[in-house]
């Protein structure tokens, strides 16, 4: 159960850089860019599965919010909460 934990945990840490490091993926480091794509593997099929199903939030004209990894991290807290 533990392990289990452990690896919730890196999952929101990974997702947060993964958030945070989208946009430069192409300025990465090469032993960065590794990991980086380690995780994106791992979170890319995730997202693209919950973008057919939950739709961007509106929050201005012509303005949206990719809702997907807020709530990708809500399952993950969710899931350290019952285990």
């Amino acid at each position: 159960m533990y392990i289990i934990k452990l690896i919730i945990e890196i999952l929101i840490i990974a997702l947060f850089f993964y958030s945070k490091l989208l946009p430069y993926k192409d300025k990465l480091h090469p032993q960065y860019k590794s990991i980086f794509d380690f995780f994106n593997s791992i979170f890319s099929p995730i997202f693209n599965f919950l973008k057919t199903t939950i739709k961007p939030f509106q929050v201005g004209v012509g303005l949206a919010v990719d809702m997907t990894q807020i709530v990708l991290l809500i399952i993950f807290l969710m899931l350290l909460k019952f285990l």
